[in-house]
C-alpha cells in the first residue's frame, strides 16, 4: 500500500519557477551512447517529456530545479553532478530512463504523466536507481511521486479571467486530454462560473504538447470568435497561443486579448513592444512548484531520506500551487484573494475533472 503524505515546501514562495529549465545553450544532450558512469559523485538526472527542455513552461520550471539543486550542492552539469535526457518522442522515454540508470545517476525524474509506463518499468528494471515522477504515480521502494492540486489554482485563473473579460467570452486550451490536464480545464471552468455562470466558456484540445502551430491557429479561431482571455495548460505547444496573441496586437493595438500562463510565471512570454511601449499580454500565470519539489526529493536522497514509496500532495495550502499578480486589477486580485482563503478553508470544492 502507498503511504501519501502531505508535504509543505518553505522554499516554494521565493520562485515558482521549477524543474527542467533552461536550455540547449548550455551543453549538449546526454547523449544515449555514453559509457562514462558517475562514480561514486551523488548525480540526478531527469527526461524530458516531448515538449523538449525550453518549453517555456513546465519542462522548462522541472529543469531549472534541477539546477537550483546543483548550485546548492556544488555540482555541475554532467554526469556527476546534474543532467537532462531531452526526448524527441515518447519512444525515447525507456533508452533515456536505462542510458541514465546506466550511467550511475543516483535519481531519475521523469517529469509528466506521459512518462508513467516507461518510469515504472525502469524502476522494476533498475531496483539500484532511485526514480521519481512529477504528475502522476509510480509504486516501489525506489521510487516516489508527486501530484499537484492543478485545479485549485486554475479555479483562482478562472476567477481572474471571469474578473477580467470584457467581452464575457474565455477560453481554455489543454494540450492532450488526459487525468492531469481535466483538472486545469475543471478548475478553469469552476473559477469562472464561479464568478459568472452567464460567461462563455470555449474549450478546445491541441492534442499536442509540442505543436506550438496548431495552438496558435486554435487561439487564432478563439480570439476571433470573440474569447478576449485564453488559459493554456499545452506545454511547448502553449507558445503558439502567445504567438497569436502578439501577433492580434501587433496587427490591432486597440484589441485587448490576453493569456494566462501555466506551470511558471509566463509573464515574458507575453510581453510586447509598440511604438516605444510596452505591452503586457500575459493576464497572470498559474504557477505550481516542481522545480522545488525535485529539489526537495534530490536533497532527502542525497541525505539517504529518500521518501520511498511515497505520494506526496501538494495545493495551496502548502504554497505547491499559486497564482501570479500578473496585470491583474485590484478588483481581481481582491477576488482571487478572496477563493483562495474560501478554497484553503474548504468552504469552496474544487473539482478535479469536468464531469464533477
Amino acid at each position: 500500500m502507498k503511504n501519501k503524505k502531505l508535504i509543505s515546501l518553505l522554499t516554494l514562495g521565493m520562485s515558482a519557477s521549477v524543474l527542467l529549465a533552461a536550455c540547449s545553450s548550455e551543453g549538449e544532450e546526454v547523449s544515449s551512447g555514453s559509457v562514462e558512469t558517475a562514480g561514486d559523485d551523488f548525480s540526478v538526472a531527469m527526461v524530458t517529456d516531448t515538449g523538449g527542455v525550453d518549453d517555456k513552461s513546465f519542462n522548462q520550471s522541472a529543469w531549472e530545479g534541477l539546477k537550483a539543486w546543483g548550485e546548492e550542492n556544488g555540482k555541475e552539469k554532467g554526469l556527476s553532478g546534474y543532467d537532462y535526457f531531452q526526448s524527441e518522442n515518447e519512444s525515447d522515454f525507456i533508452t533515456h530512463f536505462a542510458t541514465g540508470a546506466n550511467s550511475g545517476f543516483d535519481v531519475m525524474f521523469g517529469v509528466g504523466y506521459l512518462l508513467k509506463d516507461a518510469i515504472q518499468e525502469s524502476a522494476n528494471n533498475y531496483p539500484d536507481t532511485k526514480f521519481a515522477i512529477i504528475d502522476d504515480t509510480i509504486e516501489g521502494e525506489n521510487t516516489t511521486s508527486v501530484l499537484f492540486y492543478d485545479n485549485e489554482a486554475a479555479f483562482l485563473a478562472g476567477v481572474a479571467a471571469a474578473k477580467t473579460t470584457k467581452t464575457d467570452h474565455v477560453a481554455f486550451v489543454g494540450g492532450m486530454e488526459s487525468v492531469v490536464i481535466d483538472r486545469f480545464e475543471a478548475g478553469f471552468v469552476a473559477g469562472v462560473e464561479h464568478v459568472n455562470p452567464d460567461i462563455e466558456i470555449s474549450v478546445q484540445y491541441v492534442g499536442s504538447f509540442a505543436d506550438a502551430a496548431q495552438a496558435k491557429s486554435i487561439a487564432n479561431g478563439l480570439y476571433s470568435n470573440g474569447a478576449d482571455i485564453i488559459y493554456q495548460a499545452a506545454g511547448n505547444a502553449g507558445n503558439g497561443v502567445f504567438s497569436e496573441a502578439r501577433d492580434i496586437v501587433t496587427a490591432d493595438p486597440s484589441r485587448e486579448v490576453y493569456v494566462i500562463g501555466v506551470d511558471r510565471d509566463q509573464e515574458e512570454e507575453g510581453k510586447l513592444e509598440i511604438d516605444g511601449e510596452v505591452r503586457d499580454l500575459t493576464l497572470t500565470s498559474t504557477v505550481k512548484g516542481v522545480g522545488t519539489a525535485a529539489q526537495e526529493i534530490a536533497n532527502k536522497a542525497l541525505n539517504g531520506e529518500f521518501p520511498a514509496n511515497e505520494t506526496q500532495f501538494l495545493g495551496l495550502a502548502d504554497n505547491g500551487v499559486s497564482l501570479t499578480d500578473g496585470v491583474l486589477s485590484e478588483e481581481a486580485l481582491e477576488a482571487v484573494r478572496e477563493a483562495e482563503e474560501a478554497i484553503i478553508n474548504g468552504e469552496i470544492e474544487v473539482p478535479e475533472s469536468p464531469a464533477e
